[in-house]
């Protein structure tokens, strides 16, 4: 072990941990967090410093940064931890948030940041206790099968409930499956991107984190009114009034209405089987209970109730599932599958493997055109026989996938891009930037956005928000790359903080300009707003370095073949559209 300081609270500490050495060492950075903030704007800035000229994704020189902001744990629906990687998956900048308890654990132990470098000669899990840093042997659960087992597991053998947060991977990360997540507190996930795979290549198999420290803001009276307020705006009015009720899950309907649920690998945009798989039917039949991230009233995880049979005998297990929009959009109307507890059976099986549900449900779903097709056969799927809303075979494939037992199914394990590479059907993998889509198939903006954004996600810049705007009323191309770009900084501001997105028209410039102040932080909404830019000039050069070209985006045929909400796309016109948001942001 070294260290150069012990964490006090206050100081803005980041924590190195070196996985080869197994030592620590705490360094006070606040030059970057007084123009940074924290959040995704540190962790850029340290990965700029960290990162070595030709270092690949799983490399042990590879650093993964882990970083909350400055009203995380102290404003409420600040849940959120932000977690900066190079991606295995597309080889580009790897962006991912996760809630749960992770970042009031952070802070409490006094850590701002944490930068995990190395690799182990066999299995850890990482465990902070306040100052204190332990490296334990892994072996034991490093072929556990569930990553949910695994936090039962250390539940049991490390103190610190209530305050603990233990983030952890499955199967899928310790075998190379460039999605596979890291799962963070049984319902919360880095999902997209490949983190859990990171993990899995430094032999990382848990970190757990314990934080008994307080945080004081200078000004108590003025942060009780600021927090007040904040905490009104949230539950008294409507603003997140929808993710508690039905959650993200209220979607299904309202987007295959407006003709914008990819279906069946993006071959129709509405689903006939939408009403069976809809958030108001899963609320209806098997909602049994709301759980929230650490400091969040809104309770927007909905955990849902399986009963299912396992012998003749009328012997069942009860399984919990947490689902929502995404999920149900992947494993349901993009498989064909209209049998709400087979979605849940799907979900559940992706969990215990540990893998993005996103990239899977594209995965499967391209597997499926490709057999239906005739351009893979029962030779490739081991005589499985895929066909639309076959639960079975689906099962049977996530399982396959995660083992990897030919050649075939080890392509699958890294995602419809490298597969239909190697296999064909490249005008069908529905992907944007190496990643698979989210459930969205609005128009120019949803599809602009992906191709741009920071990391190929709606959440970068909710592109699909432009093409609502578009479909009410007309808009410009140029309006819609506009909106884009300045959806793009104010989201980067609310990273900074780390503020859940559900919030994002509860934290307002204003409003987080009132937060800051209570904690000392003095801040100008033109101060804020340059921030946003200089935080995408930054991620832009590390894109750059990690490979990232826009002459080598690929748009597959079949976005312009599936007429969207606001009409069918023309190639023409999208390239046009990234042209003039190059121009606009100088890249």
């Amino acid at each position: 072990m070294t260290t150069e300081q012990y964490a006090i609270p206050g100081l803005k500490n980041v924590l190195y941990i070196d996985l080869t050495s197994r030592s620590y060492y705490i360094k006070d950075r606040r030059d970057l967090y007084e123009k940074y903030l924290g959040g995704v704007g540190v962790a850029t800035n340290l990965m700029l410093e960290e990162y070595i000229e030709g270092t690949g994704p799983l490399d042990p020189e590879m650093p993964i940064i882990l970083s909350t902001g400055p009203l995380s744990g102290v404003y409420p629906t600040c849940t959120k931890t932000v977690a900066l990687f190079r991606s295995p998956h597309n080889g580009e900048l790897g962006e991912s948030y996760a809630g749960g308890r992770l970042a009031m654990s952070m802070r409490y132990s006094g850590y701002e940041t944490i930068v995990i470098k190395g690799a182990s000669q066999y299995p850890v899990y990482v465990a902070i206790h306040d100052d204190k840093v332990i490296f334990r042997d892994a072996s034991s659960i490093w072929h556990l099968s569930s990553a949910i087992d695994v936090g039962k597991v250390l539940r049991d053998v490390e103190p610190g409930a209530g305050r603990r947060s233990i983030i952890r991977i499955g199967p899928a990360g310790e075998k190379g499956i460039t999605y596979a997540s890291v799962n963070v507190d049984t319902y919360r996930h880095f999902g997209r991107l490949g983190l859990g795979t990171v993990f899995g290549a430094k032999k990382l198999k848990a970190l757990l984190i314990v934080g008994n420290q307080e945080i004081k803001s200078p000004d108590h009276n003025a942060y009780r009114k600021t927090y007040s307020k904040l905490y009104d705006t949230i539950v008294k009015t409507g603003l997140t009034e929808k993710y508690h009720n039905l959650g993200t899950s209220e979607n299904i309907l309202v987007l295959n209405e407006l003709k914008g649920l990819p279906t069946r690998n993006l071959q129709g945009t509405s689903f006939e089987g939408a009403e069976t798989i809809s958030g108001e039917l899963f609320a209806e039949k098997y909602l049994i209970r709301r759980v929230s991230c650490a400091g969040c009233p809104i309770g927007c995880v909905h955990v849902a109730m399986l009963r299912r049979p396992f012998s003749k005998a009328h012997e069942y297990e009860t399984l919990n599932i947490s689902y929502d929009y995404e999920l149900i959009y992947a494993l349901g109307s993009n498989l064909g599958v209209a049998d709400p507890e087979a979605v849940l059976e799907l979900i559940d099986a992706c969990e215990k493997a540990g893998v993005d549900i996103i990239s899977m449900g594209g995965v499967l779903a391209w597997a499926t055109e490709m057999q239906q097709r005739g351009k893979i056969s029962t030779v490739e799927t081991m005589g499985l026989q895929f066909s639309w809303g076959d639960k079975a075979a689906y099962l049977r494939a996530i399982d396959l996938v995660v083992q990897g037992p030919n050649d075939f199914y080890a392509a699958l394990g890294k995602g419809v891009g490298y597969a239909s590479k190697k296999y064909g059907g490249e005008e069908f993998a529905v992907q944007l930037g190496g990643l698979e889509i989210p459930g969205y198939h609005t128009g120019l903006g949803n599809m602009l956005g992906l191709t741009v954004g920071f990391r190929h996600s709606h959440l970068d810049n909710a592109g699909y928000a432009a093409d609502q705007a578009a479909f009410n009323r007309p808009l410009s191309d140029e309006k819609i790359v506009e909106a884009i770009i300045e959806e793009e900084d104010r989201r980067s501001v609310l990273n900074c903080m780390v503020a859940c997105l559900f919030a994002r028209n509860v934290y307002t410039y204003p409003n987080i300009i009132e937060a800051l102040k209570s904690l000392g932080i003095e801040k100008t909404e033109e101060e804020l707003k340059e921030l946003g830019r200089d935080i995408f000039r930054k991620k832009y050069e590390l894109k750059k370095k990690f490979g990232f070209k826009f002459e080598e985006l690929t748009m597959p045929k079949r976005f312009f073949e599936t007429t969207s909400t606001t009409g069918k796309l023309e190639e023409d016109r999208v390239k046009r559209a990234i042209e003039l948001y190059r121009k606009k942001r100088g890249v």
